[in-house]
């Protein structure tokens, strides 16, 4: 393996018609098998998956960074997750039960909780290998199939996690992978074979799928993007409040959907916070991801840089004020010279109103915003489309929950940030979309219940 900045690395052909329909009959024949397995057969079989990936996580990792272009640091945390999501599911899948209800008279009635059929799954380019795992592991433990496309961007990787799943002796066909853009992901959400679809990405990408899927009647989860509000209370640990603000802006080069990228500072602290947050960024270790010391590889390609850049370019027009970073950066390395990488950048002097503060950038861009009273800020705060996550730093616990109460967003975060452990559900409010992603939630989503009523004695008839 080895990084190849500005350059392709392979070709696939998209999938068609005739490719989608071949992967979603396959799918559909495994998932005879599998749905009539139980559930500890398949908790066997997704522990064999997560132990193959957790033996090949050095391997599986720098093939996420060349994949991607995020710091062989960070994917290693991906694969980790990865794994540990399968065995977390893997866990659960022996566990699923319906109920039992008495009756009167002897009677009783009982549920049933049943899997879908063939789920799609369409993932983003930010965590290829991850979100894979976080649709499949809850899809296949509760016995269904699932076919998966990945990103056009970022294609390799989950054609591993598909061999690994074949290794670890899940039927053929059970978890299948197509490749292709926007006219591949609408043959799947239209296909009349798939019973669900789960999609995360952009907004208006996911509102077209909720819009294909309303016409089949087909239930999704959307996980969109986000705008998120991070607040810094005076009374936090400063130290801390840094490191969370650094962690809830320039993981993955900024290109996380949950980043807390509105960073509310209480006035008093506000100068304080600003100087040591610049100079943190200031020491961000950019360039080759493979190697261990780099903390920011590259964007994902050449158009979501300038994108970038144009969003900082008008910031400075709408009178934003560029602390630092935010150009270009060019590696030593000569190898790397065609590498689309910037510096991480924190913006001052921000208003609400300033498209940067209002818009998803999806980049390694930071807004810091003053504030004065705890009720302007959560205000503030709750003024946005988005709902996906929001975060708060304080000593006063009282004050921490009753903050994150009040905010509208899904998942938040008390004197940390961007930590999603697997047991945790995971998902938006509002234009962030719905449905959830890991924790027991993730089941609800995946399954469906049957209600049983059992007559012990004669029917009483009105006839």
């Amino acid at each position: 393996f080895k990084t190849c900045p500005g350059r392709v690395l392979c070709k696939l052909p998209c999938s068609g018609e005739k490719e989608v329909d071949l992967a979603v009959q396959s799918a559909k024949a495994a998932f005879k098998i599998w749905s009539q397995m139980s559930g500890m057969e398949r908790c066997r079989v997704m522990l064999e998956a997560a132990r193959i990936i957790r033996e090949q996580r050095d391997e599986i990792a720098t093939m996420e960074t060349i994949n991607n272009g995020k710091s062989i640091f960070e994917a290693r945390v991906d694969i980790d997750i990865s794994w540990q999501c399968l065995e977390y599911y893997a866990g659960l899948a022996g566990s699923l039960a319906g109920e039992h209800i008495q009756l009167p008279g002897g009677s009783f009635g009982y549920t049933r909780r049943e899997p879908l059929g063939v789920c799609v799954g369409i993932g983003a380019w930010n965590y290829p290998f991850q979100i894979a795992c976080w649709k499949s592991g809850p899809a296949l433990a509760c016995g269904n199939a699932m076919v998966f496309k990945p990103s056009p961007f970022t294609p390799i990787s989950v054609v591993r996690l598909a061999e690994i799943f074949t290794e670890a002796g899940v039927p053929k066909g059970l978890f299948n992978v197509v490749q292709g853009g926007a006219a591949t992901g609408q043959l799947l959400c239209q296909h009349p074979d798939v019973a669900k679809i789960s999609f995360t990405g952009s907004v208006p990408t996911g509102m077209k799928i909720m819009e294909m899927a309303a016409k089949g009647i087909k239930p999704v989860t959307l996980e969109l993007g986000g705008k998120s509000p991070l607040i810094i209370f005076s009374d936090a640990d400063l130290e801390n409040a840094v490191k969370g603000a650094l962690m809830a802006n320039f993981l993955t080069q900024g290109e996380v959907c949950c980043n807390g990228t509105r960073v509310f500072v209480e006035r008093k602290i506000l100068d304080t916070f600003t100087k040591e947050v610049v100079k943190r960024t200031q020491k961000i270790k950019i360039g080759d991801p493979l190697l261990e010391e780099t903390r920011m590889g590259a964007l994902i390609n050449r158009p979501h840089l300038n994108r970038v850049q144009g969003f900082i370019k008008q910031a400075k027009e709408q009178g934003a004020e560029v602390l630092c970073g935010g150009d270009l950066y060019v590696p030593d390395d000569p190898k790397l010279k065609n590498g689309y990488y910037m510096r991480p950048c924190v913006l001052g002097n921000c208003k609400d109103d300033m498209t940067c503060v209002k818009e998803e950038i999806f980049g390694p861009v930071m807004a810091i915003l003053p504030f004065d009273t705890e009720e302007e800020v959560v205000e503030r705060a709750n003024t946005t489309k988005f709902g996906l996550a929001g975060g708060v730093f304080t000593r006063d616990i009282q004050k921490a929950h009753r903050v994150v109460a009040a905010l509208k967003a899904g998942m938040c975060f008390i004197n940390n940030y961007n930590v999603s452990p697997v047991e945790l559900p995971f998902g938006g409010y509002k234009s962030s979309g719905f449905g959830r992603e890991n924790g027991r939630a993730a089941i609800e989503y995946y399954s469906q219940l049957k209600t049983v009523c059992v007559e012990m004695g004669d029917v009483e008839s009105v006839f």
